[in-house]
């Protein structure tokens, strides 16, 4: 989705192009009548995995927010931390696979709760689709990519384990008590193939 921001961006130069399946707000909008390289498209355009011509797969690098995120780099984006439904996973999984870089980016803790868990409540997109970490107290990158470490490293950059990560979360808002759900599913979470990766259960009142 395209914001006022990503328009500002657009309009100063910064972005080329500007491919659109729903404009979030009303500058957004609007910029699809004055910007040329503001091109509507239809979700199958962005996004088909058994199409030749997906536009996620031109993506270079993906930036994406997370509700939580676990030590296997699996990505939550559906269920708070209580279980309950709290959001849509949109083009998540899809952007972050099809990229050539996928980044995650999340505060470690919301308040007295951590976004970096030993297990993520509900898998939306798999870990294995995303390459870094980066939350306010450190960087951890996807052990598959050792490469990105080692160039993060040689630009100054710190990289931590997510194990440390996890742990330092921990130390800060102590272990949350486990959600307790019941047997009824009521909601299933499928991949952009269509395969089920996950299912929500309703939680226990």
């Amino acid at each position: 989705g395209i914001t006022a921001t990503m328009v500002n961006l657009h309009e100063k130069g910064l972005i080329r192009k500007l491919l659109d399946v729903q404009s979030f707000d009303r500058n957004a909008a609007q910029s699809l009548a004055r910007n040329p390289n503001h091109i509507e498209i239809s979700a199958n355009q962005y996004a088909n995995w058994g199409s030749k011509g997906a536009s996620v797969d031109r993506l270079d690098v993906v930036v994406l927010s997370a509700l939580e995120v676990d030590t296997h780099f699996n990505v939550n984006v559906l269920t708070g931390s209580d279980g309950v439904l709290r959001g849509a996973s949109g083009g998540h999984c899809d952007t972050a696979v099809a990229a050539a870089l996928s980044i995650i980016v999340a505060p470690l803790v919301r308040g007295r709760i951590p976004t970096l868990v030993d297990n993520v409540t509900t898998c939306v997109t798999p870990g294995s689709s995303v390459d870094i970490l980066v939350t306010d107290h450190g960087i951890a990158v996807n052990p598959a990519r050792p490469e990105l470490a080692e160039r993060l490293k040689a630009a100054g950059m710190k990289v931590v384990s997510i194990e440390w990560l996890r742990e330092r979360a921990q130390l800060l808002t102590g272990q949350p008590r486990p959600i307790e759900f019941t047997d009824r599913v009521i909601a299933v979470v499928r991949y952009r193939d269509g395969s089920v990766i996950d299912v929500v259960h309703q939680v226990k009142e």
